[in-house]
């Protein structure tokens, strides 16, 4: 019995994160996300977008063919871009974010960045986790284990 209500739970919870996430056309994107990938991401396309009710916020996600992910905000402002392991174009990274990095860790490339609620964290190629203030203003610089 208590396999079989662990299992019905189990099915819910798949079957409510599944919901939560339609399937879009690039083109339902918000413009500024459109232009945003358009700008740092044409050496690729887009495998799927989807819309994110995730923890009450609506918002985008989109991964890339080269395996890249983009989460934008509902404005269609860019919140995260994750590249894995591989480096991920800086255009579009505040300037006093890349110039740390260019002098702290002059031989890594940027991986991912991500807005969080309070501060931005930024993942090199040597595993560094870097964490600023929203600012810019650098608060951790540490190597992931």
């Amino acid at each position: 019995m208590r396999k079989r209500i662990f299992l019905a739970v189990i099915l819910l919870f798949a079957t409510i994160s599944v919901s939560a996430q339609k399937k879009i056309e690039v083109s339902e994107l918000p413009k500024p996300a459109q232009d945003f990938l358009k700008k740092h991401f044409s050496h690729t396309t887009v495998e799927v977008a989807k819309k994110d009710a995730e923890h009450g916020e609506k918002g985008y996600e989109v991964k890339l063919k080269d395996g890249t992910e983009v989460e934008f905000w509902k404005d269609g402002s860019y919140r995260e871009v994750d590249g894995g392991n591989n480096p991920i174009p800086t255009a579009f990274i505040p300037d006093n974010i890349k110039a740390y990095v260019a002098k702290n860790h002059p031989n890594e490339k940027i991986t991912h960045i991500d807005y969080g609620h309070k501060d931005l964290d930024v993942d090199l190629t040597n595993n560094i986790d870097l964490e600023f203030t929203k600012d810019g203003k650098i608060l951790k610089d540490k190597k992931d284990d």
